[in-house]
């Protein structure tokens, strides 16, 4: 049975479950999933400044507290939604691990991790449910993070679900891009928003042999 990580994002969270119950008939399935909307909801509501420095969060202490208060009820509620098989964890305590991206706060960059919590729910024939803070705790980029775990757990694909269609070149949405073309955009500056730790994410994961696709781009190594 082949192993898919599949990353949820936040706007799409309470109606992902079916989706990924669907994969779970066929592959072992872990989920890394985000709260984009609602953490910046709720931060704006405190006061907190919103920041955000190529897609990825600005992190404060405060903003950390609200980082974590947010994943615990997505999590809660993706876990709800696809019932007794899901697993929830928390990164922070299984050992997902980052390096500290000093000029973002609180955020780290993801790297490759193998947490046991997540091996084991995979082998009981498990959904794990992954909240991507990592030990720290640090904030992390849910895209980097479920890059991260796929290479780390060695997953054959990873899956965006997400609420855009994917990669959007010139009003199309792009069917395929190799590694190469695609760092080339990164690098070139023209992307904007959210796409680009989704795209960074998706070339780490291809360089390392990950099957990747994003919405209906596939990224090929």
């Amino acid at each position: 049975m082949s192993t898919l990580v599949v990353k949820v994002g936040g706007a799409v969270a309470g109606d992902s479950a079916n989706a990924i119950l669907a994969l779970a008939e066929e592959h072992a399935v872990c989920v890394v999933h985000g709260a984009g909307p609602q953490i910046s909801l709720e931060m704006e509501r405190a006061g907190i400044p919103v920041e955000f420095v190529e897609g990825r969060r600005v992190t404060s202490p405060e903003g950390l507290a609200l980082v974590r208060s947010e994943f615990r009820l997505i999590n809660a509620l993706l876990c709800e939604a696809i019932g007794e098989r899901a697993v929830p964890l928390f990164g922070e305590e299984i050992g997902l691990q980052a390096e500290r991206e000093p000029e973002l706060g609180l955020v780290g960059n993801a790297v490759p991790s193998r947490p046991a919590a997540v091996v084991e729910a995979l082998e009981a024939g498990k959904i794990p449910v992954v909240a991507p803070l990592a030990e720290g705790p640090l904030n992390v980029n849910a895209d980097e993070a479920a890059a991260a775990l796929a290479l780390g757990i060695g997953a054959d694909e990873l899956l965006f679900l997400t609420d855009v269609d994917g990669l959007i070149l010139g009003g199309r949405v792009v069917d395929a891009i190799g590694v190469d073309d695609a760092s080339e955009l990164l690098d070139g500056g023209t992307l904007q928003g959210g796409i680009i730790p989704k795209l960074g994410a998706a070339v780490t994961a291809a360089r390392g042999g990950v099957n990747t696709t994003i919405g209906r781009t596939m990224v090929a190594g």
